[in-house]
Parts: structure tokens; sequence; C-alpha cells
């Protein structure tokens, strides 16, 4: 059998890890590739025994070689939320550009399509509601976030100058506010900081007066819009989200009936640049690739709250990133 290979880069992170479960079972040759900054081989260590699932620890803001030929590439390496890309600031913009760079390079090479995850970080602090791909966003550049927000609109950038100038097939998805199992429970992102403070038995904090908005994706349904915008033949940016938009405060009030607990909330102030307002417009994804989310946020949150309950008590107290150390003054 010829199967397609496939190159998946942040293999072992969350949104990685789910990607190469659903191309093994696509029956393809996955090449997985992963610096472990922030991935976790235990993502994928149940991939290991799999003859056409091969892992390859490298970081690909440094050249990346490919023996043999390739037909897809996915790029999901980076540092994806705030206490990652604050601590690693030089890795994250290297990783949206360079990274960024050598893939499509390699891509060119191979004859290989693309497809790179962007964020919608790309809008900023919007104002545009919901947001829709054509809104340029409200981003500031030399913000604590700007180190993420600006390496990914280089990458799309980049990504289209290869797609008008070199022919690439590229594919650019706008990834909206994505949970579900295999997220770290200590990565300072709203749901598992929620779920592990209320597992803990602590309160649960707010940033802010609680009124911001997100809109929360299962990650099921995000992989089937990543494999339909692979499979398209679109060039353009793509919301992938769920528009299910829901405020701070109230997401906190369901996450304290879901684990059954008694905490209170506490407000803190909000962090600089956060965004107040996220919502995905999806009608191009509904128009052009005919997906939607399938899954409702109660259901998904079931399975996640699930997950977590599962893991081993210590790493509810784990510190995080210690590990960072040694690539800071890199």
């Amino acid at each position: 059998m010829d199967r397609k290979r496939i190159l998946i880069t942040g293999a072992a992170g969350f949104l990685g890890s789910h990607l190469c479960d659903r191309f093994i079972k696509e029956e393809y040759e996955v090449l997985a590739m992963d610096n472990l900054i922030t991935g976790d081989l235990k993502n994928i260590e149940h991939l290991f025994k799999n003859p056409n699932f091969n892992f390859f620890e490298h970081d690909v803001s440094n050249f990346v070689h490919v023996a043999g030929k390739l037909d897809y590439i996915l790029h999901f390496a980076s540092p994806a939320s705030p206490i990652d890309y604050l601590k690693i600031p030089i890795q994250t913009l290297k990783v949206g550009s360079l990274g960024t760079y050598h893939l499509l390079g390699l891509a060119k090479d191979k004859g290989a399509r693309i497809l790179v995850a962007s964020t919608s970080e790309v809008y900023g602090d919007p104002h545009v509601h919901p947001q829709t791909e054509d809104y340029w966003g409200n981003v500031n550049p030399v913000g604590p976030r700007g180190v993420y927000d600006e390496a990914k609109r280089f990458q799309e950038a980049i990504t289209m100058a290869y797609h008008t100038y070199h022919k690439v097939q590229t594919r650019i998805i706008r990834i909206f506010n994505t949970y579900g199992p295999r997220m770290r429970l200590n990565d300072g992102r709203v749901l598992p900081a929620f779920i592990g403070q209320a597992l803990r038995g602590e309160d649960l904090t707010i940033f802010g007066d609680g009124s911001q908005t997100r809109s929360f994706c299962y990650v099921d349904d995000l992989v089937e819009g990543i494999y339909r915008l692979l499979m398209s033949d679109i060039p353009d940016p793509v919301n992938i989200g769920n528009p299910d938009e829901i405020t701070i405060k109230e997401f906190a009030e369901e996450i304290i009936k879901l684990t059954g607990t008694s905490q209170t909330v506490v407000y803190k102030p909000l962090p600089k640049d956060d965004p107040t307002q996220r919502q995905p417009d999806i009608t191009l994804a509904r128009k052009l690739l005919n997906w939607e989310p399938k899954v409702s946020r109660q259901e998904g949150l079931k399975i996640t709250y699930e997950f977590f309950k599962s893991l081993p008590e210590e790493s509810l107290y784990k510190k995080e990133h210690n590990e960072f150390k040694r690539y800071i003054k890199k």
C-alpha cells in the first residue's frame, strides 16, 4: 500500500497529538516532530508501537530535513498559552517565523501541501464582533502578548507569499479557544486553570470583572475542521471554532456546577491586552467546508473533567516549566 506521508510539527502537544491520532486512523504514515519544550511524550506514547508512526525530536526553528516523499505538512509547533510565551518569547517568535519559513521551504521542495496553525489572536482585542476572516485585527506589537500575536501574523503573511510567489499549496486555519483531554493542567489557560483550582479545593480566579467572553470548541470538532480544510482548495484563512460565546464569569459558574464543589470566585486585575471579546464567525467554514461544531460545551466539559480527574494527584500541584530555564537566554 502506497501510504500518504504527513509531517506533523508540535506533535507531542495537545492539538498535535490528537492530529497524530486522526491521521493514523486515516492510515497515513505519520512523521511526528516536537522539541518537547511544551509537548509531552505521554500524549503520543500509545502510538510508538504503530509501524506507521515515527517521532523525531527536533526544533523546527532550525533547518528541517525529511527523507523521501512527503504529501502533507501540518505546522502546529508553537507555545500556545500566555504562561508559555511570556516565559520563552524569543522561541515563540522564532517558531512562528523561522520555523514557518523552514517548513514552507520543505513543502516547496517536496511538492507537499502545508497547513499552518494560526490563531484568533491575530484579531487582538477586536473592534469587530464576531470576528470575520476579513477583519485585520487590533494587535499591540510591543505588548506582552505581541510575541505570539505577531509571530502568527507573520506566519500568515509568509505562508501567503509562498502560495502566491512559489505556488505552494498552502492552507491557513485560525483556531479559536479549544479544549479537551491532554491539555496541560497548569498551562495557564482559563479552562484547565478553573478545573485545576476546583480539584485542589481553591477558589476560582477571574482576571478582570468576568464580563470578557470566550468561545470554546471541543478538540474533536477542531480536528475535523483541520482535516476538511487540509483537503480543500482554499488558500485564504478560515476560522475554525465554536461560536457559542460565554462570559468568563458564567464559565466559572459552569465549572463549579460541573465539579460539584463549593468554591467561590475571586477577582484579580485583567492582564494587559487581554481580549475582551472572542467569538468566531464561521460562515466560511460552514459554506466552504460544510463544517460546524457538533459537541456541546456541556458534553465536552464532562469528558475533559473526567480526563483531569484521572491524572495522578501529584500533577495537581506540579510546578510548570522548570525545564524552560535552559532555553530562556538562547
